[in-house]
């Protein structure tokens, strides 16, 4: 009896359960193995993939997803070859996980380049079009400038002297100049187009030369190369936590240092304002020495004079008392003739006011008659004055 002929039975027993099994229970294992079947499906995918970077197209066998079969064979090979499948998955040596570990990294670090190139490609491509953005504006700042220029230089000019022949020969000689800056300007770029060209075909020869010796490189070479690298990242992370941590300090020491200036700032002012209160207590020191001083002499020639009083008390002698009283007899009696020359003083003064009052009269009278009857002329040998009329008649 043949494998295949031992395994009959055992397929059909398996049948005849799944034919028994509920159809709640048969749609939790047809998503399981839909969910299987998906998971395989990218795993072989991926194996395609990886056979396909290592064989040429032409050893290359026909992909599982071109074997496609119609709805009929399967329907035909599905009841023989359940059995067969299954044993022949048994049969079929699989990868071990270390290598599929080995195909996931390396597929992973594919896609890790892919996303590399297609950054570097859109970076490219974001520079050429900033690049583009800025000629544009360069070219709109200089569109600008020459429009502005043209109307400062010659429309203001051909508005006021309109159909001149200098208007016209200002609007050609305007024209030459443009034309022969933009000449100056193309032969600079044209120089420059030159020089990067030659940088450009420089570049080229030492990318060309470090492709030469990366191809010369060896597995070792990069793994070599991959170990640096991985130390290189661990010391740049170091050395970004270092600069995290420097500018955490920084931060911290601006901010102790605004402090510290706005202190000194207060400590500036207070100093100013100490200064200005001492200049102030100085002058008043002063004024206080001076007014000391003052004080000082004033007590001196007070004392002086308090010595000379004292010294006059106790050399004074009080006279005797008839003395004084026929001294004070005295004192009254020329007081009384004081008043009495006084009372006579003001009758004096009354008495004159009238005399002064007559006199204003009598002279006031007499000026009336000299204007009513004017003197006669004199004669040539006379000294007096004969009135035509008498002012006592």
């Amino acid at each position: 009896m043949t494998d295949e002929d031992s395994d009959t039975p055992v397929a059909e027993a398996q049948a005849q359960e799944e034919n028994e099994m509920p159809i709640m229970q048969l749609c939790g294992l047809v998503e399981e193995l839909s969910y299987g079947n998906s998971a395989l499906k990218t795993e072989v995918e991926m194996f395609e993939k990886y056979y396909n970077k290592l064989e040429p197209r032409d050893l290359r066998p026909p992909r599982l997803s071109e074997v496609i079969l119609s709805g009929a064979e399967i329907a035909q090979l599905r009841g023989r070859g359940r059995s067969k499948s299954r044993l022949g998955m048994e049969r079929v040596t699989g990868l071990s996980v270390d290598q599929k570990l080995e195909l996931v990294q390396k597929e992973l670090e594919d896609t890790k380049d892919e996303i590399r190139h297609m950054r570097a490609n859109a970076e490219r491509d974001l520079q050429h079009h900033e690049a583009i953005i800025e000629e544009a504006e360069i070219r709109w700042a200089e569109v600008q400038k020459a429009v502005h220029d043209f109307e400062k230089d010659i429309l203001k000019t051909i508005s006021k002297k309109k159909g001149s022949i200098l208007a016209t020969q200002k609007v050609m000689k305007y024209i030459e100049d443009m034309n022969r800056r933009r000449d100056s300007m193309k032969d600079k770029l044209r120089l420059k187009n030159v020089s990067l060209k030659v940088q450009k075909k420089k570049m080229l020869s030492q990318l060309r030369q470090k492709e030469e010796v990366g191809e010369a490189l060896h597995d070792v070479d990069f793994q070599q190369l991959k170990i640096e690298n991985a130390l290189f990242l661990e010391m740049i992370e170091a050395r970004n936590q270092e600069l995290i941590q420097l500018k955490l300090a920084s931060g911290n020491t601006l901010q102790i240092l605004n402090a510290y200036k706005s202190k000194l700032h207060r400590a500036m002012e207070m100093s100013i304002n100490l200064d200005k209160e001492f200049l102030l207590r100085n002058e008043l020191l002063k004024k206080i020495e001076k007014e000391t001083q003052q004080v000082e002499e004033d007590l001196a020639k007070a004392m002086a004079l308090n010595k000379q009083l004292r010294k006059q008390l106790t050399e004074f002698r009080a006279p005797p008392v008839m003395m004084y009283v026929r001294e004070k007899i005295r004192n009254g009696d020329l007081e009384k003739t004081i008043r009495t020359w006084e009372r006579k003083v003001e009758i004096a003064e009354m008495s004159l006011k009238g005399y002064r009052k007559a006199w204003n009269k009598m002279k006031t009278t007499s000026e009336q008659l000299q204007a009513i009857c004017p003197p006669e002329k004199q004669p040539e040998g006379g000294h007096g004055c004969q009135p035509k009329c008498d002012p006592l008649k």
